[in-house]
């Protein structure tokens, strides 16, 4: 958001009422019915005690100095007085943000905690969520190897159902894929399944519920069922082929925004049976983890190695994970977040971008900002322990200096906390002063409660986002997100975690999208915003608006 607008007062929707709004909200999300409730619910919640404080607030604390500030941005003459309104604005913001994090913070634990998390008072305050509001189905028939480990695998699911609010049924009875009985459930989990599992009548069951929006979860053996069956290869994504023995494993990271991997470092150690697969997936999903194949014996794919990935698969979700032989990996933390994320992505809980990813460089992977300045006060935090970004102070820019865009899509992992502020920025000129971003270029927005032009993906004071999509897409603040930001030409589309939820066409002849850099914003005091896997891709230009009549 642009600092242009007037000291704001306290929403008044801050305190409790907008506390149990958000726990509604994310109780109702896990699926209040099969694909119902769990598409939008926290998303809804999460909005439905900001939307008529901010509004309200937007009109009361901004009416007169955002139209002198915000609206008259390109005039030299406002900057003084914007920049002053920004530095009030921001300490307003802060304690807003403060409450609005706590409360966010506490229900997201609810929903992620391992076994260790689980504390009385957590107990206490979440009565209403104890009561489960969805349903998975975790399949177990064998007709080929039987895995040891899977009475562990259910009891851990059992357990993390237990934590994050759904209910789990337990089945090896192929019997219980019909259309009616799968229809009450969120998701189904092929927990180390192996061969022929489904006659033709339960495969068209399953095949309808997935078209339907139904969800899958494929673990381990998953990839060892059903060979014969062209649906169940394309939702599973490739078949196992062979493994070596039991041992230790580098696993490669390579989503940090999607709820099974975000807890996970770059890299993650660990021992388990590792499958060769028939085919590479890449290509139609979007991967999650590899293997480093030198880092233990007997692999068979070579450099690229995917060991979990995701993918929207005929309308419903899938998600597969390697992992899972031994009985040990059901008592690791760490696999139990992995499985937990996989299960609220599946059910639609969480969101994700599954689409399939190539031919991405990354313009900051983590480790160091390189090429990378700040512009204006306040300053960006590196973590390399974690790879991300975090805002503090403002208002300014951190913009990559080392390369000018003209044609590309940029795709970046964002987590705010409660009600912060901040936003991308495209196409502007190289300069040492964060408002000429403001003045030449365009900013894709993240900020929760604001009016419509000016809240998460909307190009700011300009076109507001489509705000049913971007609603039923977006995670709430304290859960990662994705934007893909593409500009071709003086075009500038927009996806959250995967789906379309803005379309914007420079029409300023002023300012122009063909060439400029990028950069991302802290804004002020209390505005703490993350970023993460910053990567560009080049791409065909194309034109657009009226610089390409």
């Amino acid at each position: 958001m642009h600092p242009h607008s007037s000291p704001q007062p306290p929403r008044p929707d801050s305190g409790p009422e907008a506390s149990s709004g958000l726990g509604a909200g994310l109780r109702a999300g896990f699926g209040a019915g099969p694909r119902a409730g769990a598409r939008s619910g926290a998303r809804s919640g999460a909005r439905s005690g900001a939307r008529a404080g901010s509004r309200s607030e937007a009109r009361v604390g901004s009416e007169a100095g955002f139209r002198s500030g915000a609206r008259s941005r390109a005039r030299a003459g406002s900057r003084a007085g914007a920049r002053a309104g920004a530095r009030a604005s921001s300490r307003f913001g802060a304690r807003r943000g403060a409450r609005l994090a706590a409360v966010g913070a506490a229900l997201l634990l609810a929903v992620t905690a391992l076994p260790a998390a689980a504390s009385g008072a957590a107990a206490a305050s979440g009565a209403a969520a104890a009561e489960p509001s969805g349903r998975v189905l975790v399949f177990s028939k064998t007709a080929g190897f039987r895995h040891d480990s899977i009475p562990e695998g259910i009891a851990a699911l059992k357990e993390l159902g237990e934590q994050g609010g759904f209910a789990v049924d337990a089945t090896e009875d192929a019997a219980a894929f019909t259309r009616g009985n799968l229809a009450r459930y969120d998701a189904v989990v092929f927990l180390s399944t192996t061969g022929d599992v489904l006659d033709t009548a339960q495969q068209s069951a399953f095949e309808r519920y997935v078209r339907a929006g139904g969800g899958y979860v494929g673990v381990h053996a998953a990839a060892d069922t059903e060979y014969d069956w062209p649906f169940y290869a394309g939702l599973v994504g490739a078949y196992f082929r062979s493994h070596p023995a039991i041992q230790q494993a580098r696993v490669d990271v390579e989503d940090h925004a999607h709820p099974a991997t975000a807890h996970l470092g770059s890299r993650w150690e660990r021992t388990d049976e590792w499958y060769d697969y028939r085919t590479n997936p890449r290509e139609r999903v979007r991967v999650l983890a590899a293997l480093d194949e030198s880092s233990y014996q007997g692999g068979k794919m070579g450099e690229d190695h995917p060991i979990s990935w995701c993918q929207d698969y005929r309308g419903g979700r899938a998600f597969y994970t390697g992992f899972g032989h031994t009985k040990e990996s059901y008592a690791d933390p760490a696999f139990r977040q992995h499985l937990l994320g996989g299960i609220r992505y599946a059910t639609g809980t969480a969101h994700a971008d599954c689409r399939p990813e190539q031919g991405y460089h990354p313009i900051f992977d983590g480790t160091s900002t390189d090429g990378w300045k700040q512009a204006g006060p306040g300053a960006f935090t590196l973590d390399t322990s974690s790879g991300t970004l975090t805002s503090t102070g403002g208002m300014g820019l951190l913009w990559y200096q080392a390369r000018e865009l003209r044609s590309y899509s940029l795709k970046l992992d964002w987590k705010m906390t409660g009600d912060s502020n901040s936003g991308v920025f495209v196409g502007f000129p190289a300069s040492d002063d964060p408002w000429s971003a403001v003045d030449n270029g365009y900013e894709v927005q993240i900020d929760a409660t604001d009016t419509p032009d000016r809240t998460t993906g909307s190009v700011y004071g300009f076109q507001s986002a489509d705000l049913a999509k971007r609603d039923a897409a977006l995670n709430p603040p304290g859960e990662w997100n994705t934007y893909e930001i593409r500009v071709q030409g003086e075009r500038l589309r927009i996806w959250l975690n995967g789906v379309k939820i803005n379309d914007f066409t420079n029409r300023d002849p002023v300012r122009s999208l063909r060439q400029g850099y990028v950069g991302i914003q802290n804004h002020g005091e209390g505005d703490e915003v993350s970023f993460r896997n910053i990567r560009v891709k080049d791409l065909p230009a194309k034109g657009g608006g009226h610089h390409g009549r």
